[in-house]
């Protein structure tokens, strides 16, 4: 099999970052970014996924605020994979996991369709966004704009759901990040049943 590998380099005014991928890997890590505590949440999304996966943002305009870096950080992600997936040859296409944190439960169902988009869902119906803490400057509004991000720029439909979720926020979106590699994981396996052929009745996925 072709190794699904890629490196790309993204600059902005705002932004320097990064980024070498190995999807076919063993959770092998070195992040480094202003955002200490999305490093830790790569580092598990990356390990659970069995992703090979590097990422250093050299500027960042984090005098402001995040908000700019943690958005560029999720759209590197998503184009690191979407580089490495290539075609999409052979790969499930679709995958969902669960991972929980003592009550907390963390669930991503992922279809690598060429069309991003994303649902997150806290709670159920619904926990006010307000009513979980900020935490080491991450909020969950940075959450959902850095999966959004990533989304978009892998191409792919997310749905996120953290059920019975904590007031604490690293217990929050430490659920979301391992669901979200095993998911991810599970979404680029190849299927031997395809035999090279990309997984959509149109024949391609752009």
């Amino acid at each position: 099999m072709t190794q699904r590998k890629a490196h790309i380099e993204r600059n902005s005014t705002e932004t320097q970052i990064k980024a070498e991928l190995n999807i076919d890997g063993t959770g092998k890590t070195h992040i480094k970014t202003p955002i200490k505590i999305l490093d830790h949440m790569l580092e598990l999304f990356a390990f659970h996924g069995c992703f090979d996966l590097t990422i250093d943002v050299t500027k960042a305009d984090t005098e402001i605020d995040i908000h700019h870096t943690n958005e560029d950080i999720g759209i590197v992600l998503g184009k690191v994979f979407k580089k490495a997936l290539g075609e999409k040859e052979g790969i499930r296409r679709f995958g969902s996991a669960f991972a929980p944190m003592e009550s907390t439960l963390g669930r991503t169902v992922v279809d690598i369709s060429g069309r991003g988009y994303l649902t997150l869902q806290i709670g159920d119906p619904g926990l006010p966004i307000q009513e979980i803490k900020d935490q080491e400057d991450y909020a969950i509004t940075y959450l959902e704009h850095f999966l959004e991000s990533f989304a978009h720029a892998l191409g792919a439909t997310l749905h996120v759901g953290i059920s019975q979720p904590s007031e604490d926020l690293h217990t929050n979106i430490e659920t979301v990040f391992k669901s979200l590699g095993l998911a991810l994981d599970s979404a680029t396996q190849i299927d031997p049943r395809r035999q090279g052929q990309v997984p959509s009745t149109k024949g391609i996925i752009d």
